[in-house]
């Protein structure tokens, strides 16, 4: 287990690209300028870490818990996600572009900002996640619960074929009705 550690990867001397972390457990870490790029994490906790505006483009995450971390303007382009638990987290402006989450589980977190385009979600649980304007061009929503959610401002294409089939709320709905150009009297 790692404890109440910094770590600062500024140089390549100090790079953690390519790592493969299996059943680690990382508790009130704060990772400084960190480049994980193609880095692997199976079965691996973050809890009470901050990761924010690391690098973690083509990374692999099985079975990894993500619990009361801040992960705010990290890059995870390319990222697979699978069988993954984010929970009390943040992730504001996170660049989530081209990744694919599989049997994940996200409650109580903030995406407000996160570029989410071009995603695949397969399977994928959300609750009270704050997804505030967040960019979902490309992304098919179909049969994702939104409907405890926030979701104002989110984007989608001008096509609106992201927003075919989610699931929303009542409110949601006169909100996303507004994006449509649907007046409601």
């Amino acid at each position: 287990m790692l404890e109440d550690k910094i770590l600062a990867a500024k140089s390549e001397d100090n790079s953690v690209s390519e790592v493969q972390f299996d059943n680690v457990q990382f508790v009130k870490c704060r990772f400084v300028a960190c480049d994980f790029t193609k880095t692997s994490f199976c079965n691996v906790t973050f809890e009470n870490c901050d990761f924010s505006n690391c690098t973690f483009i083509g990374g692999y995450w099985k079975n990894a818990e993500i619990k009361d971390c801040k992960a705010d303007g990290s890059n995870f382009n390319q990222a697979v996600f699978k069988e993954t638990q984010i929970v009390e987290s943040s992730f504001q402006y996170a660049n989530c572009v081209n990744t694919l989450w599989e049997n994940c589980a996200i409650a109580d977190s903030d995406f407000k900002e996160a570029f989410m385009s071009e995603v695949k979600l397969k399977k994928i649980s959300l609750s009270k996640v704050n997804l505030t304007r967040v960019d979902f061009y490309k992304t098919p929503l179909k049969g994702i619960d939104l409907s405890d959610c926030t979701i104002e401002g989110i984007m989608v294409s001008d096509t609106y074929t992201e927003l075919k089939g989610a699931k929303v709320n009542m409110i949601q709905a006169a909100v996303l009705a507004q994006i449509l150009g649907v007046k409601i009297i």
